[in-house]
């Protein structure tokens, strides 16, 4: 809080809580717009008891949040609160995560966007129809035959971040459907055909990912949920391979010059890939660890 990326990125907050203006929080003004910020400072571990980053919680709730279901929107209405038909699951997932890293769990608007993860979350593989009804009818991109794998790994993240023992039955079941989901896809591969990368950009790593994903994360929040699947080990050798002579993992993939104030450097050793890839190996590779397998 003191020095770095931090305070630079809240020496330009306004007052009021937001960057740039109060309408331009997600679409018009991407990655510098106020949800850009609030998920950029819970990834750099912002304190969220310092009064600046609750304005900005209390801003983005105020403009983003569906009044009616919990989830979060890419648009705000005058009357404040978000679109209903503008929900997105990233972004709900990447909100109700960061709300959660600022010390917001017990807050009842942070519990409905749970709730609204736990009701609406998809799964589809391509094997069958897509949902029909709302959310799901205006976003095919989102929901469609195949659920969009961003849209669950988002969300995985958020409620990997409940402890354990505070997880209702309808967040455990949540947490074993999308795991799956993903193990399906060995974390980063087609789940139809394992010889293909889902997105050839997730085999390089990059901090912070904002509404994008890589194996290194998916990894990371599976480990954390206590998955020890054999569907996992080529993840983890993916994140093993990279390091590199010195110990340390280089920043291959980054958004900088989007950004209100850049992260670490593209082609360079990153000390948050460096810490997120150490943490994760040990954990995934720890030698007294149950192997988890199915349901949590």
């Amino acid at each position: 809080m003191q020095g770095g990326v931090v305070p630079r990125i809240l020496s330009r907050q306004r007052k009021k809580g937001y960057w740039e203006t109060p309408q331009d929080f997600y679409v018009r003004a991407k990655y510098r717009g106020t949800v850009w910020q609030v998920i950029i400072l819970a990834e750099l571990g912002a304190d969220g008891r310092d009064d600046r980053i609750k304005k900005a919680c209390e801003f983005i709730i105020n403009i983003s949040q569906d009044r009616q279901s919990g989830g979060f929107c890419y648009r705000g209405t005058a009357a404040g609160g978000g679109f209903h038909s503008c929900i997105i699951p990233c972004l709900t997932g990447n909100l109700v995560w960061s709300l959660l890293r600022f010390g917001c769990a017990g807050d009842p608007r942070v519990e409905q966007g749970i709730h609204w993860i736990t009701a609406h979350s998809r799964f589809d593989d391509g094997e069958g129809p897509g949902p029909m009804g709302w959310p799901y009818d205006k976003r095919e991109v989102c929901w469609g035959k195949h659920t969009c794998l961003m849209g669950v790994v988002k969300c995985l993240k958020a409620l990997a971040e409940i402890p354990e023992k505070s997880r209702s039955a309808k967040v455990a079941q949540t947490i074993a459907e999308g795991s799956e989901y993903l193990l399906r896809h060995h974390l980063f591969k087609r789940s139809h055909d394992l010889s293909r990368p889902a997105k050839p950009k997730w085999l390089k790593f990059g901090f912070p990912t904002v509404w994008d994903s890589d194996a290194l994360e998916v990894l990371m929040i599976l480990t954390r949920l206590g998955f020890r699947d054999p569907r996992m080990d080529e993840a983890a050798g993916l994140v093993l391979a990279k390091q590199n002579s010195q110990g340390r993992w280089l920043l291959e993939n980054t958004f900088n010059g989007r950004f209100q104030v850049n992260v670490e450097q593209k082609g360079k050793p990153s000390k948050w890939l460096t810490l997120n890839a150490i943490q994760t190996l040990r954990a995934y590779f720890s030698p007294g660890k149950t192997p988890h397998h199915g349901a949590v």
